[in-house]
């Protein structure tokens, strides 16, 4: 019996992940392929005529057995993998890829989806059903169903390849990143090091069977590394390692990767009527245009580049004297903490011991609480596919089943580095029952030692924030269809409900609901929320710049009009980040070659959906400033209009219900200290 086949018959049909091996995968989406094939073809063999309960409606049912192996698989892939898995998901992808094609260019589905979409005007559909026709006609129009002949087997082609590298470039960068271990046995070079960054390094080390002190390129290591660690040839040897990830022509090397990926892009969206690959991706977003992006990213860099050279300048001349003549990207972390120290009085070390990572979960289940009366009960009869998973059942204030709430916070050998958001099941409604959402927050925190709790550190916080910010917007879904729940909107929209949430970190109310001493229970100091906040924009014009600089380099790769031309990832990348750089370039270092964001999720032409969001979030969150950042009838607004809706409606239509205008950037600047 394969689990992956049968009804799961579990706690709210959760997957079973216990039962789940590594040999039923494949079986199981060659059967669940040929079942969607099966339900497509029910579609295109009606002799009745297309209309929207037989086309539109029965193509969206298709594939859902598809839907929830796939998501379970390629979870796994990113959180729990082994070289078992990537070897099947290099076997499958091309499948998928086949599958993919096959629906989008039927040319018999796509001639009833068409009829159905010119008849759109006298169906009297609601504006949910004509969201779901419009954006299933346009799966067809933009995806190829309009090429002819060899023009559909080259797409075909490319789709095949491209979803063969983007899997690689993930597999290269996860691999170099375990590859790489800086093993000290003289405590000496260590000096600087927090006790806590020092046992758990110490852990890693006695987990390896070896004595001393063991640091990585997981975040939890390498961070603390690089900011408290005084030995500067040391940072200098981990920063290096950490920027040459995938690019130290070896097995793992991603720049014919990449060059090849950026190429099959460009011309995938030539082959299709496009430009660019850019001008492909955003047509469907909020900013409809590379110019407006560029234009967008230019003026906002035009604001934080003065602030930045000026913060840099007071950087390099504070490490000028404490010695240190050239500073270097290896210097940044440890001199600009040096310095908040200085100004601020301020050590982010001295407030960890308050962010125990259980009570700020509970911090964010808190404020849910207060904003949209959600309620999450740690459940034990939820199957996990690792010990660090913990699950939740959440209901809301009637004591309804809202989803549940899978976290994993632990770094380790098969987990991808960074942070995420993702879904088991999404919600949909079928037959007048409200089928509700399985969520996942992932990241990769400290973990716990012998004698610490997970401590995190202010900006991982904000990361927990942020990521369940993300959660909410999956687990408030309330729309008919799934392929329009949740966090199904455009990518620069996407990021509004999670980077809204990181701003109730920084207020006084919510620090006291969350922020005890781990030993004492002591609630964080009033004088040190206050140095909080004053720091909070401190350096903010580099950060601003930095991020720009990534969105940047992300349009550069994707709306340029001859990536073929482009021999070598180091000269282009460099050439491009001339403009926003401070630090003087590594030689040894590539950004791109790790860029997974672009290169392997699904941010490509869509990295300046940050900053984008970011001015979204500032200016709602002014709203929820006016009338309380508790305030039950704004929270229950933005839930309604924001967090429910998932892509039923344009975005921008979203907000103005919401916010009752359109945003303005001023509220961003005035935060980032910039205006």
């Amino acid at each position: 019996m394969n689990p992956l086949l049968e009804d799961f018959n579990t706690p709210y049909a959760t997957a079973p992940f216990s039962k789940i091996k590594n040999e039923h995968y494949k079986p199981a989406f060659e059967k669940a392929i040929s079942i969607a094939k099966e339900e497509v073809f029910a579609i295109t063999d009606n002799n009745e005529a297309p209309n929207f309960q037989n086309t539109t409606e029965a193509l969206e049912k298709s594939g859902d057995l598809l839907d929830r192996i796939s998501s379970i698989f390629f979870n796994l892939n990113s959180a729990e993998t082994n070289d078992t898995i990537q070897k099947i998901a290099q076997e499958v992808s091309p499948l998928l890829s086949e599958f993919s094609n096959d629906i989008r260019l039927n040319e018999k589905l796509f001639t009833r989806v068409k009829s159905v979409y010119k008849q759109k005007y006298n169906l009297n559909l609601s504006g949910e059903e004509t969201m779901l026709l419009e954006k299933q006609y346009k799966g067809f129009s933009r995806n190829g169903a309009n090429l002819k002949g060899k023009d559909k087997d080259t797409l075909r082609e490319i789709d095949m390849k491209l979803s063969k590298l983007s899997l690689q470039f993930g597999e290269n960068t996860l691999a170099e990143t375990n590859a790489f271990e800086l093993h000290i046995i003289n405590i000496d070079q260590l000096k600087g090091l927090p006790e806590g960054a020092l046992e758990a390094a110490k852990q890693t080390a006695s987990q390896k069977e070896k004595k001393g002190w063991l640091f990585t390129l997981d975040h939890p290591s390498y961070i603390p590394f690089m900011t408290y660690l005084d030995n500067r040839k040391l940072r200098k040897e981990m920063a290096i390692a950490f920027g040459e990830k995938s690019f130290q022509n070896n097995e793992f090397d991603n720049q014919e990767i990449v060059l090849e990926i950026v190429k099959l892009r460009h011309q995938r969206a030539n082959l299709l009527g496009y430009q660019t690959h850019a001008n492909f991706v955003l047509e469907e977003r909020m900013a409809e245009t590379p110019e407006t992006v560029l234009n967008f990213s230019n003026e906002l860099l035009e604001k934080a580049k003065p602030a930045a050279e000026k913060e840099f300048q007071m950087l390099s001349d504070f490490a000028k004297k404490n010695g240190v003549q050239d500073l270097q990207k290896w210097d940044g972390a440890y001199y600009s903490e040096k310095l908040k120290k200085e100004l601020f009085d301020f050590d982010e070390e001295s407030i960890k011991p308050y962010f125990k990572l259980k009570n700020v979960l509970k911090g964010a289940f808190t404020v849910a609480n207060k904003l949209f009366g959600l309620q999450f009960e740690e459940v034990f009869d939820i199957d996990t596919y690792h010990e660090d998973v913990t699950t939740y059942k959440v209901t809301d204030e009637n004591d309804e089943f809202i989803a549940v709430f899978y976290t994993d916070f632990f770094p380790r050998t098969g987990k991808r580095n960074g942070a995420w958001m993702t879904s088991y099941k999404s919600q949909f409604i079928e037959s007048g029952k409200n089928s509700r959402p399985h969520i996942s927050n992932v990241c990769n925190f400290t973990k716990p030692t012998e004698t610490k709790p997970s401590l995190l550190t202010f900006n991982e916080v904000t990361t927990l924030f942020h990521e369940f910010g993300h959660g909410l917007h999956g687990m408030l879904a309330n729309t008919t269809y799934g392929s329009l729940s949740g966090t199904s909107v455009p990518w620069d929209f996407v990021e509004l409900p999670s980077q809204i949430f990181e701003n109730w970190c920084y207020e006084e109310d919510v620090l006291k609901l969350f922020a005890k001493h781990y030993e004492t229970g002591e609630v964080l100091p009033m004088e040190l929320i206050q140095k909080i906040k004053e720091a909070s924009n401190f350096l903010e014009g580099m950060q601003t710049m930095r991020q720009l600089s990534f969105g940047l380099l992300d349009m550069s790769w994707h709306a340029g009009e001859s990536p073929e031309t482009i021999k070598s990832v180091k000269k282009f990348e460099k050439n491009i980040l001339s403009d926003t750089q401070l630090y003087p370039d590594v030689a040894e270092n590539c950004m791109s070659t790790s860029f997974s964001h672009i290169f392997q999720g699904g941010y490509s032409a869509g990295y300046y959906s940050y900053k984008w969001a970011e001015v979204l979030d500032a200016d709602a969150f002014e709203y929820f400033k006016q009338e309380g950042i508790f305030n039950k009838e704004i929270g229950e607004k933005f839930k309604n209009t924001v967090l429910s809706q998932g892509g039923t409606k344009n975005p921008m239509d979203l907000y103005k219900e919401f916010r009752g205008k359109e945003p303005n950037s001023d509220a961003l600047l005035k935060r980032a200290g910039l205006l």
